[in-house]
């Protein structure tokens, strides 16, 4: 069974990140079971392990943090749900690409909640929304923007960090950084497609559509 919760206001970066990964650990030694949170944090960004010094566009504006999971710069603030996951990657078929598809899944079918469309695309983790309204790109395709990034890390094949939607933080927040190394294109958040969703609708999304996202990850990464 995985517990899940709430953490109450906004959660202090390091402190609940030390808070995650002894969960991790104590759900690798078989001490505890697998868990979700559902959060948020303070204004900040943080780097991953291929973040790239150039793309911290505003380096005094947010506190920094650099952490252990896999990407580039991204922000976290007020208004977007954070959703730390920590899961039995090995018991979901020891596949990292997988679970990571499988996170994927899990937000677009949430998304899919609020007859928002999110879409992958190659070489970009995350999830994205195509935006008509804005125009096209050079290539004649319609403009997108990101809407969940995804980022994990594992130690003993439990997965910790996870994912960040956003749902109506300060867009503006965005632009201290080079969102995950990716110049092209934009971030979006419910609000901002015009849909008045709340923190709370987003959680019951999420914990209505995450078995039948994440239950057979083990089976097939299509």
């Amino acid at each position: 069974m995985v517990e899940w919760r709430h953490l109450p206001g906004l959660s202090p970066y390091a402190e609940t990140l030390a808070a995650m990964e002894a969960r991790a650990d104590a759900i690798a030694r078989g001490e505890a079971s697998e868990a979700i949170w559902l959060l948020e944090h303070p204004p900040l960004y943080t780097a991953g392990t291929s973040a790239r010094a150039e793309d911290l566009v505003e380096p005094d504006r947010f506190p920094v943090f650099p952490v252990g999971r896999g990407g580039q710069y991204t922000y976290h603030g007020p208004g977007q749900r954070v959703v730390y996951v920590m899961l039995n990657v090995a018991e979901r078929g020891h596949d990292v690409r997988c679970f990571v598809r499988g996170l994927e899944k899990w937000v677009i079918a949430a998304l899919a909640e609020f007859n928002v469309t999110g879409e992958i695309r190659p070489g970009r983790v995350g999830v994205w929304v195509q935006r008509p309204d804005k125009g096209t790109s050079p290539d004649g395709a319609p403009q997108e923007d990101k809407i969940a990034a995804i980022g994990i890390k594992l130690r003993k094949w439990v997965s910790f960090h996870g994912i960040s939607i956003n749902v109506e933080p300060d867009l503006g927040h965005f632009s201290g950084i080079v969102p995950c190394g990716i110049r092209d294109h934009g971030v979006t958040s419910l609000v901002d497609l015009g849909l008045p969703v709340t923190m709370g609708d987003l959680d019951a999304a999420l914990m209505a559509t995450f078995d039948p996202a994440m239950a057979r990850i083990g089976q097939s990464c299509g």
